[in-house]
């Protein structure tokens, strides 16, 4: 009677084992199907970037946006840009830095705290 207990307690515990590799086994299949599909999405999507890129230079041509500007001036007042539109670097007013240095006293202070 011990023995049959022992066997079916085995048995149960390999059909149990059995039944979570399966579960395990498909959805580590699943995963990897996921997986593939999410590396076939962003490679869709770098072409798709890719190719908006290359049309966001080709409708931004210098040449191109000048017949646009010419044919909507009315509309949108805009002027063609000459180098007389640009400043002169020196023409811009750069802050002067504050001051690097601590206020006096915060060094003495370092300093006197690094003595042995």
């Amino acid at each position: 009677m011990m023995k049959t207990l022992l066997y079916l307690a085995a048995s149960s515990l390999v059909v149990a084992f059995a039944f979570w590799a399966y579960n395990v086994n498909y959805t580590t299949q699943e995963a990897v199907r996921r997986v593939a599909d999410l590396h076939r999405a962003i490679a869709a999507e770098r072409a798709a970037i890719s190719m908006l890129n290359a049309e966001w230079a080709y409708l931004n041509r210098p040449e191109r946006l000048r017949v646009l500007a010419e044919e909507f001036f009315p509309e949108l007042g805009l002027m063609p840009m000459t180098s007389e539109h640009f400043g002169d670097p020196a023409m811009v007013a750069y802050p002067i830095p504050e001051d690097p240095l601590p206020p006096d006293g915060i060094l003495d202070i370092v300093a006197e705290d690094d003595l042995p």
